[in-house]
């Protein structure tokens, strides 16, 4: 296993939407392996395949304090929603950067594993977000989309600061 390089905000690479994984394989499990290798590294609870310049559509979450309960979406699809919920997301992409988003408080997601069988996911609450949030990953998106124009022109500031402070240090 090996860590992968996190893209960062604002990559364009980012900006690339993740095709279907059509080949499931040991080169698939491998990659699978290095994402959660690489999310543990990096302190996250989730990452999208499109944040480590794969673009395909697999992302990995694990939001447990003990990093034992990993879960691999591939292919996944929103199927069902319902309500709604404020909490403050932070992305790999975007160190040291958090913001409220609204996002569904509950989704049903429509997947498959590392082998390609089919299931179904339910989670809610932070985990939904989770969930939400790497969805985008693969769709393109990051979580700054969705903050108004001046908000996100002042997170994108703090970002840039912190780089120039870190690139000084």
């Amino acid at each position: 296993m090996s860590v992968l390089t996190i893209l960062e905000f604002p990559d364009p690479r980012l900006r690339t939407k993740a095709a279907p994984v059509t080949v499931f394989d040991a080169q698939l499990k491998r990659f699978v392996a290095d994402m959660f290798e690489t999310m543990y590294a990096a302190n996250g609870v989730g990452l999208a395949a499109t944040q480590v310049d794969v673009h395909q559509r697999v992302l990995v979450i694990d939001m447990s304090d003990e990093r034992d309960q990993p879960l691999v979406l591939i292919n996944a699809e929103i199927v069902e929603q319902d309500g709604a919920q404020v909490y403050q997301e932070g992305c790999l992409s975007f160190p040291g950067v958090y913001a409220d988003v609204t996002r569904a408080l509950k989704v049903k997601v429509k997947a498959q594993d590392a082998d390609g069988k089919e299931f179904f996911y339910e989670a809610e609450g932070p985990q939904a977000v989770a969930v939400q949030h790497e969805m985008d990953h693969l769709a393109g998106k990051v979580f700054v989309d969705y903050l108004s124009p001046l908000k996100r022109s002042l997170l994108l500031k703090r970002l840039e600061k912190q780089r120039k402070q870190a690139a000084s240090a």
